[in-house]
């Protein structure tokens, strides 16, 4: 009995030594996890239209176009970014509620563009029969955060496609770049860059190699005078445009 007993103890030790080293085992999934969020975030872009080529693997983000920030970790929409019609923008929106009110903080990197960045929150806000509005956050609670960072050279700025109802949660802004540019180009930088923030892709899709983009409903066709235009930094428009206008009141009417 002795001896039965010895074994039954001895098959049971290594019983909970197998499940102790299995469950050890599992703990470093969650790289695999991250990396499996980073592929469909791929697949996402792709959907959206954007050539693999202009997509930049910056580690813990994806980089397309040179300014649109997509995170690895982001929240990926349902639809994956079928291509709807009579769309022009990432078929994403931030929800009614959350773009009353966008809150932007300015990093203490940028404090020295504060009136460049007060012109750009000046022009969303005055697009007539528009939900949007920005403000600036004066505390720690906020939904975008505005920032420098060296993008190298030829990158102007950076911003960040909604997800979940929310705008897009990081701006960067290259000052180096942009810093001999007029006062109105460098509010134009902003301004761009906070368009990306509530989904509106580049205008000129098409010249600069976006496989497919559809229009939002009634405001098709190019548009050279478009702030949303890419490839533009330091020549582009410097005010939103009429269409630039009526695509914000259709996609976020009062």
């Amino acid at each position: 009995m002795k001896k039965s007993l010895s074994i039954i103890a001895g098959v049971a030790l290594a019983a909970f030594m197998m499940a102790a080293c299995n469950k050890s085992n599992d703990n470093p999934a969650a790289p695999a996890t991250q990396q499996s969020n980073g592929d469909k975030v791929y697949a996402y872009i792709t959907n959206l239209g954007f050539a693999p080529s202009n997509i930049q693997d910056n580690g813990t983000e994806y980089i397309v176009e040179g300014d649109i920030i997509f995170p690895k970790n982001m929240q990926v929409p349902a639809d994956n970014g079928k291509v709807k019609t009579e769309q022009f923008y990432t078929g994403v929106l931030v929800s009614q509620t959350n773009s009353r009110k966008i809150r932007l903080k300015v990093h203490s990197t940028m404090t020295s563009m504060s009136a460049e960045i007060d012109a750009a929150i000046a022009q969303w806000n005055a697009v007539p029969n528009c939900s949007i509005h920005w403000e600036l956050a004066t505390g720690t609670s906020y939904d975008v955060l505005i920032q420098d960072a060296n993008l190298g050279a030829g990158v102007c700025g950076q911003g960040q496609f909604p997800a979940g109802g929310l705008a897009g949660a990081l701006i960067k802004i290259n000052k180096a770049q942009i810093a001999g540019n007029s006062f109105a180009q460098r509010q134009r930088t902003i301004t761009h860059e906070m368009g990306h923030n509530v989904s509106f892709r580049h205008t000129n899709w098409s010249a600069i190699g976006e496989s497919s983009a559809t229009p939002v409903p009634g405001v098709g066709g190019t548009d050279a005078s478009s702030i949303m235009n890419g490839g533009q930094c330091g020549s582009g428009a410097t005010v939103l445009s009429a269409k630039d206008k009526q695509a914000a009141a259709v996609l976020y009417p009062l």
